[in-house]
């Protein structure tokens, strides 16, 4: 089995086969395993058909022949169907009982060449395909059917089969099922593993990684309290008129293509994207992992994102504007369904109101931020504003580094 950009269009299909749409990542890979194993089976079975027809057995021809004919129309039935549960069972049943059907008509062990042991692949897949639990059955099936075998072997009457040709067999009996089990087992841990990547990216488009992983080993709340981070909201002016001028699927491109952009400055700066909520943005620095210069960080992340919405969008009407402030907040995961990691203080509040009374076109930041900055960036004093919940509170504009 190839990786995924290395599959033959004919594996594609197959994989493919029997899939539904909306089914688990998990179900969807046990319906493509059982269909490429079921398939391989179908290709390594006319060894066995054309060999015991050369040599004048009947019984021993029709029954992998029939396994062949009666296999490809389940196939075609359960792509038609995509009745899983049937399909699987009926297939397992099959893989189980016929080896040995075709071992007891060859006249036992020694005459079939251990045929029997391709009824040990069932017990492998059903772990794959059903669960360890109920793999239980399967393989007690296998050892009943084993049991069976060596009590009547003694009384089988052998078939006449050159010894080269037995050992022939014997050795594609042990590398047949070998070869299916290893590639199938692989191609499930491959592609689990794939599906496992995809999983981890998207939590991690969720969640901060530190955070992440956290919450995988840890059940309860998590929450710390950082003596010193820097919160940044930035909103796009008049953002609902725009959005009713535009269809809705230059809304939605224009809005990708901003905050993508904000999303690449937020990883080259290593800071914590935070959250979108409509066409606000929130970004914060020295979160969840503390760092000294997290304010720095925030103001060049702001002064990057008024310059970057210009470039990107090429719309004069398109203007942010951005609040800023730095102290203490509490960071945690909030929620069991669609969880998200969130900030919450009077920073938070602080840099939310500077935010929404902030002048279009420019970045408002607290006295904390201008006393932190002072010495490097340029700044304009605004004064007082009155900011909800607040009261009357300086505030300035930050301008740019000094020369």
């Amino acid at each position: 089995m190839t990786g995924p950009r290395e599959r033959s269009p004919l594996i594609q299909r197959l994989a493919a086969l029997g899939t539904v749409d909306g089914d688990a990542e998990d179900e969807r890979l046990r319906r493509s395993t059982l269909v490429l194993s079921t398939s391989l089976i179908c290709v390594l079975t006319p060894l066995w058909v054309v060999t015991y027809l050369a040599l004048g057995l009947p019984i021993p021809t029709l029954i992998p022949a029939g396994y062949l004919v009666v296999t490809i129309a389940s196939l075609v039935w359960f792509a038609r169907t995509r009745r899983y549960v049937p399909f699987r069972t009926f297939q397992l049943t099959l893989m189980l009982l016929l080896p040995f059907a075709l071992q007891w008509s060859l006249g036992g062990f020694a005459a079939s060449s251990a045929v029997s042991l391709w009824g040990l692949w069932p017990s492998l897949g059903a772990v794959l395909f059903v669960g360890g639990r109920g793999a239980v059955a399967w393989f007690a099936g296998y050892l009943a059917l084993l049991a069976v075998s060596a009590a009547i072997d003694p009384v089988l009457e052998p078939a006449v089969i050159p010894a080269g040709v037995q050992t022939a067999f014997f050795v594609a009996n042990v590398t047949g099922p070998s070869l299916v089990a290893y590639l199938l087992l692989r191609y499930f841990v491959r592609e689990r593993d794939r599906e496992h990547e995809r999983s981890e990216r998207l939590l991690l488009n969720v969640l901060p990684a530190v955070v992440a992983a956290r919450l995988k080993h840890h059940h309860g709340v998590i929450a710390d309290r950082f003596p010193e981070a820097t919160v940044l909201f930035a909103d796009i002016v008049d953002f609902t008129p725009l959005a009713v001028r535009l269809p809705p699927e230059e809304v939605v491109k224009l809005l990708d293509q901003v905050f993508t952009a904000f999303d690449r400055l937020a990883d080259d700066l290593r800071l914590e994207k935070i959250k979108t909520i409509g066409d606000a943005y929130m970004v914060a620095g020295g979160v969840p992992t503390p760092r000294d210069d997290h304010c720095e960080a925030v103001a060049e992340m702001a002064l990057a994102m008024v310059e970057a919405c210009r470039r990107l969008t090429g719309l004069d009407s398109i203007t942010l504007r951005i609040g800023m402030d730095t102290g203490p907040v509490v960071a945690g995961v909030i929620g069991q369904r669609k969880f998200s990691y969130d900030l919450w203080g009077d920073t938070v509040n602080t840099a939310s109101r500077l935010e929404s009374h902030g002048v279009p076109g420019s970045i408002q930041v607290s006295s904390r931020v201008y006393d932190r900055l002072c010495d490097r960036y340029r700044f304009e004093q605004r004064g007082l504003i009155d900011l909800k919940g607040k009261g009357p509170t300086p505030a300035w504009l930050l301008l740019g580094p000094r020369a």
